[in-house]
C-alpha cells in the first residue's frame, strides 16, 4: 500500500504555477468568439474552473520529458477544450442539473444550446491543432475521444442487462476515463520531444492513473453522508462498479440472483439499497476496490521511477498520483 502523503494539489500546482497562468491566458484566448451568447456562456464556464488535473498532467509530463514548449500549451488547451465539450454533452445526456457545484449548461440554457456549445468547443480544439499542424497531438486526442465514446456506449449497453464482470469493468473505465488522462501524458511528452518509447511510457502512466482515478470516483460513492450512512447514489442510478462486481463474484449463486433482482428494482424501492450496501460490506467489496486502486497507483509511480531520474517534476507527478487516490471529492 502506498504511504500517506500530506502534499495537496495546491503544492503540486506550485511546481508549474507560472506555466499554469500562461495556460489559462492561452485557453481563454483560444475560445474567444464574436457571438454574444457564446461569450456569456464561456465566461460562465471559465468561472467554473475545476481542479485542472488534465492541463496539469500535460504540463508536468512535458517538463519531465524535456521541457514545456508552445506546443505544450496548445496540447493542454486542446485537451481542456475536448474535456469540457464532453462534460457538457454528458450533462445533456444525463439531464444533470449541476456540475462542480454550479448549474450545468443545459440547466441554464437548455439542451439545444448546450449541445451546440459543446460542438463549438470541440471544433475549436480541432482547429487549434490543425492551425499549428500538431498532427500527433490531434491523433492522440482524437483516439482518446473515440475510446471515451466507445466506453460510454459499452457501459450503457451492459448496464441494461447488469452483465458486467471485472474484466469488462476495467475495459470500460480504461476507455471512458483513463484514455483522456493517457492522452494528457502522451501529448505532454510529444510536445517536448519525439521519442516514441517515452511517449508510450507516459501514455501507459496516464492509463494507470486514470484507472485509479475512476476507481476512486466509484469509491467516493460509498462514502458516508451527513447522517453517517453510505450514499450509494451510483447504485440508485443503476451503475455497476467494482465493489458490487466483487461482491457478486464472491457470493453464492442464490445470493447473486437475489442481489441482481434487488439492483434491478432499487430505483423503485430505495429500501433495497441498504440490503445491497450491507452485502458489499460483508464481502469486503470496498476494501477490494481500494486494493485495486492502490495497485494501479503504485504501478504508475514505479513506471516513473524506472524511466526518469529523481527531480522536482517527477516528485510532483508522484504527489499528484497520491492526491488522486486520497481526494475526498
Amino acid at each position: 500500500m502506498l504511504r500517506k502523503s500530506n502534499v495537496g494539489l495546491h503544492a503540486v500546482k506550485a511546481t508549474v504555477s507560472e506555466e499554469l497562468e500562461v495556460f489559462e491566458a492561452y485557453f481563454k484566448a483560444a475560445i474567444t468568439t464574436p457571438i454574444p451568447l457564446l461569450t456569456w456562456i464561456i465566461k460562465y464556464l471559465l468561472r467554473r474552473k475545476g481542479k485542472q488535473i488534465r492541463p496539469l498532467l500535460v504540463l508536468l509530463s512535458a517538463r519531465l520529458c524535456g521541457g514545456i514548449t508552445p506546443a505544450s500549451y496548445r496540447a493542454a488547451a486542446l485537451i481542456e477544450l475536448l474535456h469540457t465539450a464532453t462534460l457538457i454533452h454528458d450533462d445533456v445526456v444525463d439531464n444533470a442539473p449541476w456540475r462542480r457545484g454550479f448549474f450545468s449548461i443545459p440547466a441554464l440554457w437548455k439542451n439545444k444550446i448546450a449541445v451546440l456549445v459543446g460542438d463549438f468547443l470541440l471544433a475549436k480544439g480541432l482547429l487549434l491543432a490543425l492551425e499549428h499542424k500538431d498532427y500527433l497531438l490531434l491523433e492522440l486526442t482524437s483516439d482518446a475521444v473515440r475510446e471515451m465514446s466507445e466506453g460510454e456506449l459499452l457501459q450503457l449497453q451492459k448496464a441494461r442487462t447488469y452483465n458486467i464482470d471485472e474484466a469488462l469493468y476495467f475495459d470500460i473505465i480504461r476507455r471512458k476515463t483513463a484514455s483522456l488522462m493517457a492522452a494528457c501524458c502522451a501529448c505532454g511528452a510529444a510536445s517536448a520531444q519525439e521519442n516514441e518509447d517515452i511517449i508510450q511510457i507516459m501514455k501507459t502512466f496516464g492509463y494507470k492513473i486514470g484507472i485509479a482515478f475512476q476507481i476512486k470516483d466509484d469509491l467516493l460513492d460509498f462514502s458516508h453522508d451527513n447522517t453517517g450512512k453510505l450514499k450509494g447514489i451510483d447504485l440508485l442510478e443503476g451503475k455497476i462498479t467494482l465493489p458490487l462486481i466483487h461482491t457478486i463474484n464472491r457470493c453464492s449463486r442464490k445470493e447473486r440472483k437475489r442481489l441482481l433482482n434487488l439492483i434491478r428494482s432499487v430505483k423503485k424501492n430505495k429500501k433495497h439499497l441498504n440490503t445491497i450496501l450491507e452485502a458489499i460490506q460483508r464481502y469486503q467489496g470496498i476494501a477490494y476496490a481500494e486494493e485495486q486502486m492502490q495497485k494501479y497507483a503504485q504501478e504508475a509511480i514505479t513506471l516513473l521511477k524506472m524511466h526518469f531520474p529523481d527531480s522536482e517534476t517527477r516528485e510532483a507527478l508522484i504527489q499528484l498520483v497520491h492526491f488522486i487516490i486520497q481526494r475526498r471529492k
